[in-house]
């Protein structure tokens, strides 16, 4: 029998191994202001990961580089980012019991994916990696994941507290205790975890039960 009436994922680190490729990303875009700076920029990155890229570097330039972007660099910027992420992410090796978890399960409760990564990207990453059919709803920035989360619970006559949340972020941790879902976070072997003490973690989705 399933325990919840919905299941919903971040998508980066939880259904594909794709947090090294976010890191190199920001290498990539921050190298050429120094070490000091690229420190600063990844530490930040890691401790707000789940939030949108376009604010991370908003963030980053006015903090770390004392620059203040107009739209146009802004764009110029996060259009690199992409340029660097997507077909790696597209290519990258799926987090252990993944694809497993959505064939045995997509059909028989709703599955939704919540990211930080732009929408448009994130569906088109999930459609090229053939895990569109697996999805009722696929959502990312730049509207953040509580107010996604809440819209979906009304949207599908869902109750929080019946529903799940698997992140790897405390982006997604706070997401679900502020709309009332029960959440399991995702550590992987080696990694540091975030998460407060008493959470729930599972190393892959082969050790998720529903």
């Amino acid at each position: 029998m399933i325990g919840y009436q919905a299941i919903f994922f971040d998508f980066d680190g939880v259904l594909v191994e794709s947090a090294e490729i976010k890191c190199q990303a920001f290498r990539t875009l921050y190298e050429e202001h120094g070490e000091e700076v690229l420190e600063r920029v990844l530490a930040y990155h890691l401790a707000h990961e789940g939030i949108s890229r376009v604010a991370k570097i908003l963030y980053c330039h006015k903090e770390f580089l004392r620059r203040t972007l107009n739209e146009a660099q802004l764009a110029e910027l996060a259009e690199r980012y992409s340029a660097l992420v997507m077909e790696a992410v597209i290519a990258c090796d799926a987090v252990p019991g993944a694809l497993e978890f959505l064939e045995n399960y997509s059909d028989k409760l709703p599955i939704f994916v919540v990211s930080g990564t732009p929408e448009p990207e994130l569906r088109a990453i999930i459609a090229r990696r053939g895990m569109a059919d697996h999805f009722s709803a696929v959502h990312g920035s730049p509207r953040l994941k509580g107010p996604i989360v809440t819209d979906l619970l009304f949207n599908y006559d869902l109750d929080g507290p019946e529903c799940l949340f698997v992140g790897d972020a405390m982006t997604d941790f706070l997401a679900a205790r502020d709309t009332g879902l029960q959440f399991i976070g995702r550590v992987g072997k080696g990694d540091d975890n975030p998460f407060p003490q008493a959470t729930t973690i599972i190393e892959d989705l082969t050790q998720l039960s529903i």
